[in-house]
């Protein structure tokens, strides 16, 4: 969307009133269109990109997959914890499987994505840790139904955004330059 002020703002929720600018979730494609002026053209106005916008793209993608998280924690369909989690993935309880891209390798082995369901490995620990309420947190299994989807969604607009190679490197975090 593009601001009372000529900037480019970011519509993470797709709510905002106007006529909205549609960049992939991803990085290059959002530096490009920065660089390049692309904006403007899709806007037929002079605008202007801030220099960080795909990192604020990535911040609000992360605070909403959080959030998402957050609910579907409040609402019984989101567990924490390894044996929580160990014990959902043998109920088949648990559709979807998320792990802290700078969790241990070792630990993060010792589950597997349900047959069937998902992986999600490119949120922190301390990311995962704010839907949950605590420090840190590695394992989390979502259930079927309810928020999953959006969550699925919404996670896979932020991968775009990230570059991570499912927590393989434990405690890095890489973004494309």
């Amino acid at each position: 969307m593009v601001g009372p002020d000529g900037a480019v703002v970011p519509d993470i929720a797709e709510k905002l009133p106007g006529r909205g600018i549609w960049v992939s979730a991803d990085r290059a494609a959002i530096d490009k269109a920065a660089r390049k002026g692309l904006f403007s053209r899709a806007a037929k106005a002079q605008v202007t990109a801030p220099e960080d916008l795909a990192d604020r793209v990535e911040a609000m993608l992360a605070r909403r997959v959080v959030d998402l998280l957050s609910l579907a924690r409040k609402s019984g369909q989101a567990v924490a914890g390894f044996e929580k989690v160990k014990d959902w993935l043998a109920k088949d309880q648990a559709e979807i499987l998320i792990q802290a891209s700078d969790g241990s390798g070792r630990g993060k082995s010792k589950l597997s994505t349900p047959q069937g369901g998902r992986f999600i490995g490119w949120l922190t620990g301390d990311e995962l840790g704010l839907a949950f309420g605590r420090q840190n947190v590695i394992h989390v299994a979502l259930a079927a139904g309810g928020l999953a989807p959006r969550v699925v969604e919404e996670a896979a607009r932020l991968k775009g955004l990230r570059l991570s190679d499912g927590g393989d490197s434990a405690g890095k975090d890489r973004r494309r330059k």
